[in-house]
């Protein structure tokens, strides 16, 4: 996934960004509402960790901006504010779970996978593309002639985003986007060696260049 950190306190967040980068998602972490709210109008974002106290307001405004808008993200809210009334408030504006600080964070990697699926299980979770590839979005997992495939955590988030419309051509910069976090130096030709990489496991003709434009999934696709 694509998540948003906003949390001020420095080695907090230092630790959340680290920890959740070992399960393979690409992290953005800022520390105030003017940053947040300028990386979501530039990033779509599968999952927000939303601090309450923050420098410049507090989480809650944030949240129900997200909320009044169309956005489908989910949002875990971490508060050091330990009063029932405070938890409930959070969840009546939107939030989909919270954790208080200080938190375990074996526990806030868990509580963000229980949210995510919560958002995942409405969508289709398999794609058969041209009859002998499968794309299981629930376990995280590629098939080809029903042998699962040895993804790596970036060959795999390619994956999932292709898959989530076959046939949709997707740039570059927007795959640079879903694999790494904002402020990470990004080599010119990446996205191409992960192309390359994938093609040998799922075949030639599973992904097509559009040049100039991007990659995208074949679309002879078939759902199920």
């Amino acid at each position: 996934m694509r998540i948003l950190i906003v949390e001020d306190e420095q080695d907090l967040g230092t630790a959340v960004q680290e920890r959740i980068g070992l399960e393979g998602h690409a992290v953005d972490w800022f520390m105030t509402l003017e940053d947040a709210r300028a990386a979501l109008d530039a990033v779509e974002y599968d999952f927000i960790l939303l601090d309450m106290g923050l420098p410049d307001g507090h989480g809650r405004e944030l949240l129900r901006e997200i909320r009044q808008t169309s956005r489908n993200v989910a949002i875990l809210i971490t508060t050091a504010e330990d009063q029932i009334s405070d938890r409930i408030t959070g969840l009546s504006d939107g939030a989909d779970d919270y954790i208080v600080k200080p938190y375990d964070l074996n526990e806030l990697v868990a509580r963000i996978a229980a949210v995510a699926r919560r958002y995942v299980a409405p969508r289709k979770q398999i794609i058969h593309h041209l009859d002998d590839l499968t794309i299981d979005r629930e376990n995280q997992s590629v098939s080809r002639n029903n042998q699962r495939l040895d993804l790596t955590a970036r060959e795999w988030t390619i994956m999932e985003l292709l898959s989530r419309n076959p046939g949709r051509i997707y740039s570059r910069q927007q795959i640079d986007t879903a694999l790494y976090a904002l402020d990470h130096e990004v080599d010119s030709n990446t996205v191409e060696v992960f192309i390359s990489r994938l093609r040998r496991k799922v075949g030639n003709t599973a992904i097509r260049t559009i040049r100039g434009r991007g990659y995208c999934l074949n679309d002879k696709t078939h759902n199920a």
